[in-house]
């Protein structure tokens, strides 16, 4: 089975304490997340409201999507969703898929805001798949848009598939992506 998760407003939603959370738990020195924190809580905006500039606020979560940095800090915190990954295959909760020659186990792809689920297409699996993921938003701050995100499986049934999907509350992707085409 896979699924591609799709998140609301990625940049705009990562809580700054999960992040900060995550510096330290993936060992990075104290100066340093003094660092990323003092970026974080330097912002300022105001929105034009009729062409008027409102009254000035600090915002309280979210990256700057423009600073060079926010693909490494938003990897840092999708790293979260790796772990309850890990958890999941240590205590035997989620059942992988094995890829060529030699059987490479693989869960989960990570790249920026993209993510991909991929495992033995189960109940227990898609279950798993859900909590990891309403646990994941609940510590970072990044909620799923399940509307954009869009599940397959290979090898089942078209009604068992499609209940899958809905227990997810996902669209079902095509059999034709359109996934490594050139654009």
């Amino acid at each position: 089975m896979v699924l591609k998760v799709n998140y609301e407003k990625a940049y705009d939603s990562v809580n700054w304490d999960f992040l900060l959370y995550m510096l330290r738990r993936m060992g990075f020195c104290s100066k340093w997340i003094n660092w990323i924190d003092g970026c974080l809580k330097s912002a300022s905006i105001f929105v034009l409201v009729n062409g008027s500039p409102s009254a000035e606020f600090i915002p309280q979560k979210g990256l700057r999507q423009a600073d060079p940095l926010v693909p490494f800090l938003f990897n840092i915190v999708a790293e979260g969703l790796i772990g309850l990954m890990r958890e999941a295959l240590h205590k035997n909760q989620f059942k992988t898929f094995s890829i060529g020659s030699n059987l490479v186990d693989i869960s989960i792809l990570q790249y920026a805001d993209d993510t991909i689920f991929f495992g033995e297409a189960s109940m227990e699996n898609v279950r798993a798949i859900k909590v990891m993921l309403r646990s994941f938003e609940l510590v970072s701050g990044l909620r799923i848009n399940f509307a954009k995100s869009n599940f397959r499986a290979i090898g089942m049934s078209e009604q068992w598939t499609a209940s899958a999907a809905t227990y997810l509350n996902c669209s079902m992707m095509s059999l034709y992506s359109n996934w490594g085409k050139p654009k």
